[in-house]
């Protein structure tokens, strides 16, 4: 993940509620959310390396700074999403044109197959993990990896706090995996355990779990994690992992922090 496609703030807000974190009435700080976003910037670009593609922000549409929904890429190829929600499916032809304008092959899945970008597909170089349940549909994996030729399995989502696969379930780039277990249920947790070695899983706890610990964005040996989560930040240090903290408060008013403000390109 050394090329991210980001969109800044201007119109964030809570102007619906479609998951348990959303309430309408616990009100943005624009200008904090600016801030935090632009410190995440920095950090990702200056400290952990990263490349930057930005999209420009658009009126009315207030998640889509949440940019990991966009959809999947691999090469140049993309997938745009299909949102469960009509609040967010008016996102999705400013995301398919992003990925046309910069020359991406784009394969549109079937309308009502829903399926909600790299919030949902995540995983290792031999193999991917779909969530599904909460906001995909398991039925999008079949047909994904006919797309990019790669093994996905999917994996349930039983928590409602843990609405996408990305709040409680991190690669890093060394195969080790940080995640939350009781996000999913027993195939899910047996489905990961045969696919990760006991010494890769590195287990959040609940507390930092509930803080986006697992919503963070791995950068070769940089971690970029909201701030709040020093157990987390342990077990990075232990496996030679350098976390960076940042507040990210505002956006996981929405449901979301570091990583669901990115999606990797390469």
């Amino acid at each position: 993940m050394s090329r991210l496609l980001v969109c800044p703030p201007d119109y964030f807000r809570i102007e619906y509620e479609i998951n348990p974190w959303m309430r309408r009435t616990n009100t943005v700080d624009g200008e904090r959310a600016y801030r935090q976003w632009h410190e995440l910037m920095t950090v990702l670009e200056q400290d952990a390396g990263a490349t930057l593609e930005r999209m420009t922000p658009v009126p009315g549409l207030p998640d889509l700074v949440f940019t990991a929904n966009a959809g999947v890429v691999l090469g140049k190829r993309a997938v745009p999403s299909r949102f469960r929600h009509p609040e967010r499916q008016r996102e999705e032809p400013y995301f398919e044109a992003w990925f046309r304008e910069h020359d991406y092959e784009v394969i549109a899945l079937e309308k009502g197959l829903y399926f909600e970008g790299a919030g949902d597909l995540l995983g290792f170089p031999d193999g991917w993990f779909g969530g599904y349940r909460q906001r995909s549909d398991i039925r999008c994996y079949s047909r994904l990896s006919e797309i990019f030729g790669r093994e996905i399995i999917p994996v349930e989502l039983i928590d409602s706090r843990f609405y996408h696969l990305d709040t409680c379930f991190c690669p890093l780039s060394g195969g080790e995996l940080l995640y939350y277990p009781p996000a999913f249920d027993r195939y899910g947790q047996a489905a990961i355990a045969e696919r990760v070695a006991s010494e890769r899983r590195l287990v959040v706890p609940e507390a930092e779990a509930l803080k986006f610990a697992c919503n963070a964005v791995c950068v070769g040996k940089h971690v970029v994690l909201p701030a709040g989560c020093p157990e987390t930040m342990a077990l990075l240090r232990d496996r030679g992992y350098e976390p960076h903290p940042v507040p990210l408060d505002e956006f996981m008013k929405s449901g979301g922090a570091a990583k669901c403000l990115t999606l990797a390109l390469d």
